[in-house]
């Protein structure tokens, strides 16, 4: 199992796939599987019963689990960039390679 560089709120641009262009803000992480829950990429379907939270049931869109390795950090300006780590004031900081910023 690789390292994940990403943290939940980051956000990233889908570089490969189905979803390939588009953006969003990391959601959630699933790490034990290597992926990530991105707002608004790869929705998926889901009928439901009635239930408590949804009376009515129905079809509900909700966001699916994308692989990590199909995701990259954005700059501040849009760009996408790999991570690395630098060391500041005693801290260990995220990098940005491309613009050499912290993120």
């Amino acid at each position: 199992m690789s390292k994940i560089k990403f943290k939940s709120g980051d956000k990233v641009r889908v570089i490969a796939g189905d979803h390939k262009g588009s953006e969003g803000e990391i959601v959630s992480l699933l790490r034990e599987k290597n992926k990530a829950i991105v707002s608004g990429v790869n929705l998926v379907k889901r009928h439901t019963k009635p239930n408590a939270q949804n009376p009515q049931g129905g079809i509900i869109e909700k966001e699916a689990a994308i692989a990590i390795s199909n995701l990259s950090l954005l700059t501040a300006d849009g760009q996408t960039t790999r991570v690395g780590y630098r060391m500041e004031d005693g801290k260990k900081v995220r990098v940005s390679r491309k613009t050499n910023e912290a993120i």
